[in-house]
């Protein structure tokens, strides 16, 4: 007797962790996808070899005659994905963010942002979630997305705002790049928040003293070190930036002005991501304010458990804690 496959059974294929105490849904992207697809039959789904780690089998199951497994060749997925939508299809496709960026970039630049095409690559493992090392940690993939033009790029923070994110980039003009979170993704934003392409949103009002700017799942984390840190005696407020390009410059500076310190936070390299654009958009503006970056030094990082990496290379949730408390 054969047992079923269960989602995100495997928590080092890029399930977050720190998800026991919380509220959890079971592969978002994929179950939003399937539900997605019976309103919208032009939509259609690839992936290059990684649909149980990618989550999105639940559209395969649903509807197998618009889903396509290419096989490992990601440069093929991309390429497929963009003759789809040149047909008038809205092609989703999934892998890992590592491969698109370092093996398929020119293919996203070219065959889909350069002709505008209806291509949404859902990119999983970004950042330090992946316990296989260097090969396989996206650690500076908003850096190099930001350099194609014409192209959205999405960080989600949880499940809720992941499911609004699938239906929302249907309708989003060209092709979109979003940071991909897969297993038991948890709930972290209420009910009450509503994704908007471009826009950031304040999901903590604080008194002023303390300001944390963060994107991706690092706004959960901002979100338990800002409840900490009351034990303190700190009250900060915190500024979700889930859209990096187009960026929320204006929403940005406001923060920044309302606050004495800032602290950015983000599952990526300090360089080329929300702190760069943060910093650049204070520059221009004559904000000047201190900020701490809690982020990835530049370097390639080892194998391990994401507990023991983020540990190691200072973007765990104690790693926030200390930057609100102690300023540092």
């Amino acid at each position: 007797m054969t047992s079923t496959p269960v989602f995100g059974q495997t928590r080092g294929m890029g399930e977050l962790i720190e998800v026991a105490d919380k509220e959890t849904v079971l592969a978002p992207f994929g179950t939003e996808l399937a539900a997605l697809g019976r309103e919208r039959p032009e939509i259609v789904a690839l992936t290059a070899d990684m649909g149980r780690y990618s989550d999105i089998l639940p559209f395969r199951d649903e509807h197998p005659d618009r889903f396509w497994n290419v096989g490992m060749a990601e440069q093929n997925l991309i390429a497929t994905s963009a003759g789809l939508a040149k047909v008038g299809k809205i092609a989703y496709c999934t892998t890992y963010s590592v491969f698109v960026t370092r093996r398929a970039y020119d293919f996203v630049a070219i065959a889909c942002a350069h002709s505008m095409a209806n291509v949404k690559i859902f990119a999983g493992m970004p950042g330090l979630m992946n316990g296989y090392g260097a090969t396989h940690q996206a650690t500076e993939d908003l850096n190099m997305m930001r350099g194609i033009a014409d192209l959205t790029i999405i960080d989600p923070c949880d499940a809720t705002e992941l499911r609004q994110v699938v239906r929302a980039v249907a309708d989003i003009p060209g092709t979109v790049y979003v940071r991909l979170l897969r297993g038991h993704v948890p709930v972290e934003l209420p009910d009450s928040y509503e994704f908007i392409p471009g826009r950031a949103a304040r999901v903590r009002q604080g008194d002023g003293s303390v300001g944390v700017i963060s994107t991706g799942y690092m706004t959960g984390r901002a979100l338990d070190a800002a409840q900490a840190a009351t034990g303190s005696g700190v009250d900060a407020g915190i500024l979700h930036v889930p859209t990096i390009k187009p960026f929320d410059t204006e929403a940005v500076l406001e923060f920044a002005s309302a606050h004495d310190r800032l602290v950015v936070a983000e599952n990526h390299k300090k360089t080329g991501g929300l702190a760069t654009l943060v910093t650049e958009a204070m520059f221009d503006a004559g904000v000047l304010r201190p900020v701490i970056r809690v982020g990835l030094e530049d370097g390639f990082f080892e194998c391990g458990s994401q507990e023991y990496l983020e540990a190691k290379y200072g973007v765990d949730l104690p790693r926030v804690l200390r930057a609100i408390v102690d300023g540092v």
